[in-house]
């Protein structure tokens, strides 16, 4: 059942919620969360599907906002609220209303957002687009025990992520984290069968996606060894090599679905590694409400500290290059066999003065008479 209020109050869309409930005949209320979804009218659709398709698993009362552009100075100081409520088979597993908010209301989403929330139940809020620097101190963000941000979504991914870092508190999180939970579950079952020491690792994916620098930020954190992010052409996430005393792991995605885990002495085994949809990844974090400790380590480890993004392609040009020879160093004539063979420049010039002045001293010791030589004495015998 769906029913259109224009220009409305937050009274009337519960009264609303109220009386479709009775007309489908299901008055009670079974719904576990509140599910608040921030989008813009371009990305609603995409967001409502995926909310909707998640509720399935988590019953809940979504509240979509959307906040409209006027266009003309007049129309931003109008302020007015349009609503859809939606129950039954069109709201998928609980109730949903979209909020359409115009003028100076739209910088006050959480006073209409407040009336809607569900007594005694947890509220989570859920960024699709254009998530805010600091979510914990965002008007919504405050509402809730867990805040879901998508840095893949962002212009640029890679500074989303250090803002992330820089504002984290417990109960935000990244979808971008949760696509890397099959990889991370892989790898710790992996190295659990070998026992040998990591030396370093290279994490390879699309040059854009920040899964990639996550899951690369998380093997740091964890392993404590050198690891280097490098570009692939994807899709998403493609390959993690990690260099063992006792040889290679290598976990090998080329197509988004099955991937190759090759380990040291053993066959290589074919492993199921299908990239998620968005209402797969929503219902994942919905699935857990307290503070993830381990994505909060991970991310303060710093995009900065891992090594220099280098593509396949820059990394076979690198390897074809020649190794520059080394200079070529001018060998000094050789020195008398008298005289040392590491014998300076000035050692050999004050050695050629030397030899000079003997010669003249020699030279002037032959005009004197030559001594007469002695007889050898010839010993006795006794």
């Amino acid at each position: 059942m769906k029913i259109d209020l224009t220009d409305t109050t937050a009274s009337k869309i519960n009264k609303g919620l109220v009386q479709a409930r009775r007309a489908i005949g299901t008055p009670a209320v079974g719904m576990v969360l509140t599910l608040v979804v921030v989008t813009d009218e371009e990305n609603a659709y995409d967001a409502l599907k995926a909310a909707s398709d998640a509720s399935r698993e988590h019953p809940s009362r979504k509240l979509v906002v959307i906040k409209r552009v006027s266009r003309s100075p007049r129309d931003r100081t109008q302020s007015r609220l349009d609503a859809e409520v939606r129950v039954g088979t069109d709201a998928g597993s609980g109730e949903t209303v979209v909020l359409r908010l115009y003028g100076e209301v739209s910088d006050h989403a959480q006073s209409v957002v407040l009336p809607l929330l569900l007594p005694d139940a947890p509220v989570v809020v859920w960024w699709s687009v254009d998530a805010p620097r600091d979510p914990s101190s965002d008007p919504l963000g405050a509402l809730s025990q867990r805040r879901v941000t998508d840095s893949y979504a962002a212009e640029k991914p890679v500074d989303e992520l250090r803002s992330r870092a820089e504002s984290y508190e417990p109960g935000d999180t990244d979808l971008a984290w949760a696509r890397i939970t099959p990889w991370r579950s892989m790898l710790a079952a992996a190295l659990d069968q070998v026992d040998s020491e990591i030396v370093s690792v290279e994490v390879a994916g699309e040059e854009s996606n920040p899964s990639v620098e996550l899951l690369a930020m998380w093997l740091a954190d964890r392993l404590h060894v050198h690891v280097r992010r490098a570009i692939s052409a994807g899709p998403g996430l493609t390959q993690v090599r990690l260099e063992t005393s006792g040889g290679p792991i290598t976990l090998h995605r080329s197509d988004g679905a099955m991937a190759t885990l090759a380990l040291p002495g053993q066959p290589d085994r074919a492993v199921a590694l299908k990239r998620r949809e968005t209402s797969e990844l929503l219902a994942e974090e919905l699935r857990r409400l307290d503070p993830d400790d381990t994505y909060a380590s991970a991310l303060r480890f710093g995009v900065d500290r891992l090594g220099g993004i280098q593509s396949a392609a820059e990394r076979a040009e690198a390897a074809a290059q020649p190794v520059p020879a080394l200079p070529v160093r001018a060998v000094p004539e050789a020195a008398p066999a008298s005289a040392p063979a590491s014998t300076s420049a000035s050692a050999s010039a004050g050695a050629s003065a030397s030899a000079s002045a003997s010669a003249s001293a020699d030279q002037g010791d032959s005009d004197r008479p030559t001594p007469a030589k002695m007889p050898p004495v010839k010993k006795q015998e006794g």
